[in-house]
């Protein structure tokens, strides 16, 4: 693993996905915050570590949901501030 670099690390991600979530799917995202944007999707943002991550976009797939985004997002808050 990448020490420098954080490969393998949890994080803070952000992902994007198309359409809302249902309130009961969306109580089922453990560790996950869920927020519906008015542009009609969804976003979930998350400290996580790469197996939940990974674990969360495949469930995503599985249930036929469209990804439109993922970023980390703890890096880019730590170099702005």
């Amino acid at each position: 693993m990448c020490e420098e670099c954080g490969v393998g690390a949890a994080g803070r991600y952000e992902i994007v996905v198309a359409g809302h979530l249902g309130a009961r799917l969306a109580r089922t995202l453990d560790g996950w915050e869920v927020q519906a944007n008015p542009d009609t999707t969804t976003t979930l943002i998350g400290s996580v570590d790469q197996a939940a991550l990974h674990g969360t976009l495949g469930r995503l797939r599985d249930l036929g949901i469209t990804l439109l985004a993922v970023r980390r997002v703890d890096r880019e808050a730590a170099a702005s501030g």
